[in-house]
């Protein structure tokens, strides 16, 4: 195995783990960032806190976790293209891979928000369902009443089943086939590219503040740090297309929800019905979900995981 090869294949595991363990501390607030986007009209949860006391006492802590087997399953594969793809695109466009270019770097994560979406678009498809079963149910039989697990149906055979990933993904290749999974495609593309563009290039910069020419890099703390703030400040920035992303990406509507036909029809109907604040539904969520997300992927990667891991098979 070349260094190379080495060093892809340590950067791929430092992904998957940073993914596996961001994912594990932070969605019970993604979960509450699904539900608050997807409220319309009069409020069911007053806010993040609310909302995840709300699931617990009707879902119990485990409801907090629904739709969080995708992502486990998926959040490894989806890390490792994003990486892969993003040091590939740095490669090609810079000629010298340590040279502070900033349209390249913008670039690079451009190509690497484009390449991500294959696993991104089907994982929060399936997981956007599971998490927001519960508050159907509630919006259904009334705030009162306990959510049930019935609430998710793709048709009339699935209607007494529990919602699991496995049945929703079934149901939309039987009857829509792979373009199903791929619904809010073009949303998944604007959000993500954007978020890329902006979290590349500030986490290299801020990361690059920090530098030590003795240690060869910057501190942890710093590292962690500049992980924290691009990643909350690249995801409040492009809240408002997750927002319309989630939104298109719900099959079931509450009573007197509206359907999207596509991310215009989506942002009209939003911002006419709901006005603009809605476009910012969430957006502490977000900020409060990326932020370890990726502060943890850069504490992996400075801890040297991978590597160490690698180093006990040769």
């Amino acid at each position: 195995m070349t260094h190379q090869d080495l060093s892809i294949t340590a950067k791929l595991i430092n992904g998957g783990v940073a993914g596996l363990v961001g994912v594990t501390c932070v969605f019970p607030v993604d979960l509450a960032k699904t539900r608050l986007q997807n409220q319309h009209g009069k409020a069911m949860y007053k806010g993040m806190i609310d909302c995840l006391m709300k699931t617990a006492r009707a879902e119990g802590f485990f409801g907090m976790y629904r739709g969080a087997a995708v992502n486990l399953t998926l959040v490894t594969p989806e890390k490792a293209i994003k990486l892969a793809a993003n040091d590939f695109f740095r490669q090609l466009l810079m000629e010298d891979g340590m040279q502070r270019n900033l349209k390249m770097e913008m670039l690079a994560g451009c190509g690497a928000g484009m390449c991500q979406v294959v696993v991104t678009c089907p994982m929060e498809m399936l997981k956007i369902q599971l998490q927001d079963a519960g508050r159907l149910a509630a919006h259904h039989q009334g705030p009162a009443s306990v959510p049930s697990s019935r609430s998710y149906t793709t048709g009339p055979a699935s209607t007494h089943k529990r919602p699991s990933a496995a049945l929703i993904a079934w149901e939309l290749l039987r009857t829509q086939g792979l373009a199903g999974l791929y619904r809010g495609l073009g949303a998944t593309l604007l959000r993500d590219i954007p978020f890329s563009v902006i979290y590349f290039p500030l986490f290299a910069n801020l990361n690059n503040l920090g530098f030590d020419e003795l240690a060869g890099k910057a501190s942890f703390a710093h590292s962690f740090t500049s992980g924290c703030v691009a990643g909350s400040v690249a995801a409040v920035a492009v809240t408002p297309l997750d927002v319309l992303k989630t939104r298109i990406q719900t099959l079931k509507k509450g009573l007197g929800e509206d359907t999207y036909s596509g991310i215009t029809d989506c942002a009209r109907k939003l911002w006419i019905q709901e006005g603009p604040s809605a476009f910012m539904k969430g957006a502490g969520c977000r900020a409060l979900v990326i932020a370890p997300l990726f502060g943890i992927a850069q504490g992996v990667y400075f801890i040297g995981i991978g590597e160490r891991i690698l180093k006990c098979f040769e």
